[in-house]
């Protein structure tokens, strides 16, 4: 696990992700031209699970899932 800080709405916190996940994350963000702060923003936004970062694997995973084989 890789822990690092975020801001989000403009308040700081920890997120814990497997270093795949935050190379995944990042990888999102450059192709939606967001940065890592912006594109954790609209998931925490968007999520309904309560855990930030597991919300955010779910969004990894439903991205990575709706691209073709």
């Amino acid at each position: 696990m890789k822990k690092r800080s975020v801001n989000i709405a403009g308040h700081a916190t920890s997120v814990s992700l497997e270093p795949e996940f935050w190379t995944q994350l990042e990888v999102m963000a450059d192709h939606l031209n967001l940065s890592i702060n912006a594109l954790v923003t609209q998931i925490d936004a968007e999520r309904s699970n309560p855990n930030l970062s597991s919300a955010i694997r779910v969004y990894i995973l439903k991205s990575l899932l709706k691209q073709p084989l």
